[in-house]
């Protein structure tokens, strides 16, 4: 196990006005994705969903010894479960993310070779220095998982003031087109060239949930992201997937076996999976030769209100 840390240049500075611990709505996290958020295995347990953060048995893979990648909000959740699983897999994983506290500890969970790259998505400047340190170190990406996101808060629409409305976009739009174009540029200009971009998107771009209107419009907008990029690259070798997740098990799915807002305006208790079953979808897309691309992929938990939601 290989760990180093690095500072990207101020990197650690909060994500907008939501960013700190404890504000409702913080970065890392969504109540379907669950994207990036901490304590993932205590509510894996707690659900009945065994979640160890990694999937077992991933030597069956291609081999990825030498590739690189990077995974945003990497320090819980989600990101967390990725970094670990294309770490055991052989890959040599940057973890990016706004703490450096959480990365450090998923670089102490991980089996291979880590890159703790502190980092602020809605910075241009950082992650600038999150791409550069990359080359410096490792020469080459191969793969960007492009995680890092926030919910933001589950309010009426007429609530919702518009620093709320803006902090979503920046970490969740803005935020997603820094880091592909940190990466497209990567790809674009080294030898050899090429390599994949995984955007994380939700099932919210194609049901949303009540009071969700700026997680769900820029969940929408990152699957146009997706199709640009994927158009964009091609000239270049560089593929783009997205998953669109449903119900993974994180802290901030806790409250779903218990009851939340239904579209029908009741409560209604919903299932939730383990984040290792993510884990492994990105893993496979990951490890498709480049002349082949999942463009789209949805994983769910089975049983949850998508299909004829509403």
């Amino acid at each position: 196990m290989t760990q180093e840390t690095h500072d990207t240049h101020g990197a650690t500075a909060n994500q907008g006005a939501a960013a700190d611990e404890g504000t409702p709505g913080a970065v890392e996290g969504t109540p379907e994705t669950g994207e990036g958020t901490p304590g993932a295995d205590e509510t894996a347990e707690a659900s009945g969903v065994p979640d160890t953060g990694r999937v077992p048995g991933t030597g069956g893979e291609p081999s990825a010894v030498g590739r690189t990648a990077v995974v945003t909000g990497a320090g819980s959740g989600i990101g967390r479960a990725v970094a670990l699983t294309l770490a055991d897999a052989g890959w040599r994983v940057a973890l990016a993310g706004r703490r450096p506290a959480a990365l450090a500890e998923t670089a102490g969970l991980a089996g291979g070779t880590t890159l703790c790259l502190p980092t602020d998505v809605t910075d241009p400047a950082a992650v600038t220095a999150l791409f550069d340190a990359v080359r410096d170190h490792w020469g080459r990406l191969d793969l960007l998982f492009n995680n890092a996101g926030t919910f933001g808060p589950a309010v009426p629409l007429e609530d919702l003031s518009f620093d709320e409305w803006r902090t979503v976009v920046d970490v969740n739009l803005h935020g997603a087109f820094l880091c592909a174009q940190g990466a497209f540029r990567l790809m674009k200009d080294q030898e050899p060239r090429g390599g994949r971009i995984i955007n994380n998107g939700s099932v919210s771009a194609h049901a949303p949930r009540p009071g969700s209107i700026a997680y769900t419009a820029t969940k929408h907008a990152m699957t146009g992201l997706t199709k640009s990029l994927s158009l964009d690259g091609r000239r270049h070798d560089i593929a783009c997937g997205q998953i669109d997740i449903g119900n993974a098990a994180t802290e901030m799915t806790a409250a779903m076996p218990h009851g939340v807002p239904q579209a029908d305006g009741t409560l209604a208790a919903e299932p939730v999976m383990s984040a290792t079953d993510v884990a492994r979808t990105v893993l496979h897309m990951a490890s498709l030769p480049l002349e082949a691309n999942v463009q789209f992929a949805t994983v769910l938990a089975t049983k949850m209100p998508y299909i004829g939601r509403g």
